[in-house]
């Protein structure tokens, strides 16, 4: 449906190969069925603005940019489309990258990209984090190793909310 009908009280008729949306009786869209779990479907004409203009990256464009500043930001970005279920997810927050590197500069974000891939920090929260408070400048702890979640029963992981 067009983005402009969020939040708004649509109709749904759905046949084997058709789900059609209706508001206020006008049929709004028409797309084919997906029977995929999970799946979408969604017209480019559909989106808002700012999305659209996510149809322009690819995941192999992002990663090809990132690797420009370096190879721990270039694996970085991939650990970041890597960590969400579909990639395009990743892209704001990889996208963000490109504007931490525009303004502390390669060097810096290369260096808090090395620091980050070693502690298992996939986030662009977390590469702000190290880049404002200088953590890119000092040194690692010796035996520093990436972090692994927390085995316990009482936690439910990432599995549970799908």
């Amino acid at each position: 449906m067009p983005y402009t009908l969020v939040h708004r009280k649509l109709e749904a008729r759905a046949t084997a190969t058709t789900v059609e949306v209706f508001f206020k009786g006008k049929r709004v869209a028409s797309h084919q069925r997906s029977y995929v779990k999970g799946g979408f479907t969604t017209l480019r004409e559909h989106m808002p603005p700012s999305h659209q203009r996510h149809l322009e990256w690819s995941p192999s464009r992002i990663i090809d940019w990132a690797g420009t500043v370096g190879t721990a930001t270039a694996t970085l970005a991939q650990k970041v489309i890597e960590s969400r279920p579909h990639p395009e997810q990743g892209y704001r927050a990889c996208l963000g990258l490109i504007r931490l590197a525009k303004a502390y500069g390669n060097e810096r974000m290369e260096a808090a990209s090395e620091r980050a891939l070693t502690v298992g920090a996939y986030s662009y929260r977390s590469i702000e984090s190290i880049l404002k408070r200088g953590l890119d400048r000092q040194p690692l702890l010796p035996g520093t190793k990436p972090t692994s979640p927390v085995e316990h029963e009482n936690v439910r992981g990432p599995k549970y909310y799908h």
